[in-house]
Formats: structure tokens, sequence, C-alpha cells
């Protein structure tokens, strides 16, 4: 009786939207907004839900949400078309796309591989948004039982293995980046008996270090400099043919994109590795299980369909433990973090309890950005 009580809601809630002029505007805009952001090479999805954050102070809870989701949703998916038109991922998420997506654009199907990557991207969004509604319930009232042992358990382990993903090739890196992380957020006072830690006397530091400008100066000071520094000749981008996909194709790849949106959601619950990571992942697992793996590299479709899906997918998975713990799950998951306790919806296990429909209404958006996307 509680799933159908939560179904029925769940469709209120996105019938509610729908039938909302100014929502539909805020989503529709934000999407395309997010898409541009992805699309152009040095604009992240990241930066522009931090960019936007700002403009969202003077908007109700549900509208900001609807904003910086569907901005996050359109940007991840953004950065393919740069992978796959001129080779360069407009975003790290999109990185794998381009082993694949470029070539097909030099053979004349790269409007065929937008065509698919769109509709993978929207499928790879709806599954993560249906893991969000029915795992979501389970994982708050475990957490309940959480004690301190077992948040510091949870943030070890997400340091480790962010750590170890981020930096394989030297993982004490990553690990140090983890923790230096670590130690930053404990700055200021604690939240429970206000006693300061690590503020050395300095009034300023009492409050904390914000999470949105130091995601900005993380996220997108080193871009701004990678960028300039490089001075990379844009190459000619390819002319599009055919872009709406064939439905055999899309039906004949359907294990491949379930498989590929599963990776997704599993890597954007592990708090801190974030889309290009599942994006890798899922192309590696294409290739290493295909029957011809050489192909890949040289224009194959099923690894822009890996890339795609996983990537966009990890959207809704990040949700799960930044909703639930409070823990994001990918960079721009910690910006909605910050925006979150900007609008008084703090994010952890008793979610459920003081905003009992908060994460029906983050699935219905994720639903509706999907399909303004696609």
């Amino acid at each position: 009786m509680v799933v159908l009580e939560r179904i029925q809601t769940f469709f209120e809630i996105a019938a509610g939207m729908v039938t909302d002029p100014v929502s539909l505007a805020i989503l529709f805009g934000s999407v395309l907004l997010g898409i541009i952001f992805g699309a152009m090479p040095g604009l992240t999805s990241t930066l522009g839900v931090a960019l936007l954050t700002a403009l969202t102070y003077s908007m109700d809870t549900p509208m900001a949400m609807i904003c910086l989701l569907a901005i996050y949703v359109g940007g991840t998916y953004g950065g393919s078309y740069a992978s796959i038109l001129i080779n360069i991922p407009g975003t790290a998420a999109a990185a794998a796309t381009a082993m694949d997506g470029y070539p097909l654009a030099k053979k004349g199907e790269g409007g065929r591989a937008i065509g698919l990557t769109t509709t993978a991207s929207a499928i790879g969004t709806t599954v993560s948004m249906l893991f969000v509604v029915s795992i979501s319930p389970l994982i708050s009232n475990f957490a309940l039982e959480f004690t301190s042992f077992e948040f510091f358990l949870l943030a070890f382990f997400g340091i480790l293995i962010s750590g170890t993903l981020t930096a394989p090739d030297l993982v004490i890196k990553g690990w140090i980046a983890g923790f230096l992380g670590l130690f930053l957020a404990c700055i200021g006072r604690d939240q429970l008996q206000f006693f300061p830690r690590f503020t050395f006397g300095i009034t300023e530091l009492e409050s904390g270090i914000e999470v949105v400008p130091v995601l900005i100066g993380a996220f997108g000071i080193p871009q701004i400099i990678d960028v300039l520094r490089s001075r990379t000749t844009m190459p000619k981008a390819e002319k599009l043919q055919r872009i709406i996909p064939e439905i055999g194709t899309v039906l004949k790849n359907i294990p491949a994109i379930v498989r590929s949106a599963l990776i997704g959601v599993g890597i954007g619950a592990v708090p801190g590795i974030g889309e290009d990571i599942a994006g890798w992942v899922s192309y590696g697992t294409a290739k290493n299980t295909s029957k011809h793996p050489e192909t890949f590299g040289t224009g194959e479709l099923k690894g822009v369909i890996a890339s795609e899906t996983a990537n966009n997918a990890c959207v809704g998975g990040a949700m799960i433990p930044l909703l639930n713990l409070g823990i994001p799950g990918s960079p721009p998951a910690a910006m909605l973090l910050g925006a979150l306790m900007l609008h008084g919806v703090t994010p952890g296990p008793m979610i459920t309890f003081e905003h009992p429909t908060f994460i029906l209404e983050v699935a219905a958006i994720l639903l509706l950005a999907s399909m303004a996307m696609w």
C-alpha cells in the first residue's frame, strides 16, 4: 500500500510540474542552458550549477531544484556534442565518448551518433530515477541506525575509493587530495558543541569554508588556466545528416544500454567519483565483453552508447548518497548540496521525515529533464 501511495504521489508531483507553465519554462530553459554549458569545452555542469545557484536565491525550493537539476542533466548530456563533432570533450564525463564518437563523425555518421547518444542519455537518466525512487527509502531507514563510527567509516571508504579511481597511476596522490578536502570541511565550529576547529583564532573561519566558492575555484579556475595554456585549435565540425535514431538500432542495443545504466548508477552512488569515471568504466566493460573489441576506437556505436548511458545514469546515482546520507556522489552533486542547504533542505537520513515528498520531487525532475533533453 505504501508503494502504491508513493507511485501515486510521484505522478501527482510530475503532473503538477507539467501543468505549470512556469515550471515547464524553467525546466526547458535550464536543460537548454545545461546543454550549452556542456557543449562548450571548458564550461561544465559543475560550473553551470555553481553559477546558477546564485540566481536561485529568490526562487522557492521546488523551482530552484528544477533549475539546478535540469542544468545538471543537460550539462552531462551536452558534453557529447563537442566530443562527437570536434573531438574535444565538452566535459570530463564525455571524454570516453570521443573515442568512437569523432570517428563516426568523420565517416559522416555524426548525426546518427548524436541521435543514439540522446536516446541512451535519456534512458540512462530514467533508469537512475527509478533507483532514486525505489532505493532511497531503504537507505534512509538503514542510515538512521548509523552512529559516528559508521559515518567515519563511510567517509573513509569514500575517500579511499575516489582517490584510487581518480589517480590510478599514483593512488597516494588521490588519497592526499581526498583527506585534504576532509580537512577543509572540518574548518569552523562543529555543529553539535560549537567548538572551533582549525580556526587559528581567525573569526572569519568560524563559520567554515562554503562549498560553492571552493568548488568554483577547484573546478573552474584550473579549467580556464588549462584552456589558456594549451590554446587548442578547434577542429572543423563535421556536417550532420540523420539525427533521429532508427528504432531497430535502439532495440538492438537495449541490453548494452541497461548494463551501462546499472554501471552508471552504481558508480554514481559511490561518494566522490563522478560521471567521467562512470563513462570510462562502462566503455571498458563494453569493449571487454564485445565479440569484436578491435572495432572500438574506430567508430563503434556501442562505445558511444556505453559511455553516454553510464555518465547520465550517474546523475541519479549521485543523488542517492546526497539525499540520504548528505554525501555527494559527484562534483555537481556537491554543488547541489550547497544549494539545498541554502534553501533550507538538509540532506541526510532525516530528509524523508522533514521533507516527505522531496525525494519524489527530485525523481520527477530527473524524469521530466530526460524527456526535455530528448
